[in-house]
């Protein structure tokens, strides 16, 4: 029995090409059979969108350009068996990435970059724009960023006057189930940006958005500091795998 062929990448520079330049292999040429499967498979997301591919081959997509030579089938099923879904992919730490065998900085690359737009066109569509009348965008924005994280992390949603979101601010960053916040520097924060609101945001990377008694005890410690200053904390949302809690309208604030 043969063994399984190893990944061979090398970092990419930026280029003109579709593919990425590499070392010739004995023969010069892609074989036939992968060259048609990737012409096919570009032809199917062209004419169809992602929603015509599964995660396998939406992945394969993104490795072709990594792995310009070889098949990365095997790759993005091992990827996938490995973290889950594409968005866990995408949004896997890069350590426990390069614990894949077969990726390198190559395919790191790649995925990153893909994560990379996905957070600012999220982003773009949030930021300098009234977060009350885009509260689904403002949602999708936090659920890209934060959904797939495997610590917690804390941020700030700061507002004006007029709701605008003008500033996005991880704050702290925590382990699996617990994330240090300190109401003073919310709030300290808020008046260096001249700000009138904010919404609190942070995930729970177990899946569950249901706040624990720190959470409900440290969002009331906010909102007292918050109105001491007569600044309003619109709310706090709680991101889950697939779901998200808002402390408004479950009536914690």
């Amino acid at each position: 029995m043969t063994k399984a062929r190893d990944f061979v990448q090398r970092p990419l520079p930026f280029f003109e090409t579709d593919e990425a330049p590499v070392a010739p292999l004995t023969t010069g040429k892609v074989p036939s059979y992968l060259a048609d499967h990737r012409k096919r498979l570009r032809t199917r997301f062209l004419s169809g969108g992602a929603q015509a591919l599964p995660d396998y081959e939406l992945l394969e997509l993104v490795l072709f350009r990594a792995i310009p030579r070889q098949d990365v089938k095997p790759l993005a099923h091992k990827l996938l068996e490995t973290f889950g879904d594409f968005n866990a992919v995408v949004s896997a730490p890069i350590v426990r990435l390069s614990e894949v065998k077969g990726v390198g900085e190559a395919v790191i690359c790649e995925l990153k970059i893909i994560e990379a737009a996905a957070h600012r066109l999220a982003r773009s569509r949030v930021i300098n724009r009234p977060v009350l009348s885009g509260w689904n965008a403002l949602i999708d924005y936090c659920h890209t960023t934060m959904a797939h994280r495997d610590t917690e992390q804390f941020r700030v949603l700061y507002l004006d006057t007029k709701n605008t979101l003008i500033a996005d601010e991880p704050q702290a960053e925590g382990t699996v189930n617990h994330v240090p916040v300190y109401p003073r520097e919310v709030a300290k924060r808020a008046l260096e940006l001249n700000a009138s609101a904010l919404i609190l945001v942070h995930n729970h990377p177990s899946g569950d958005p249901t706040p624990s008694e720190t959470d409900i005890s440290m969002t009331h410690q906010i909102n007292t500091a918050c109105n001491a200053l007569c600044l309003t904390l619109h709310d706090h949302i709680i991101i889950g795998k697939s779901t998200e809690l808002s402390f408004r309208s479950k009536g914690y604030l």
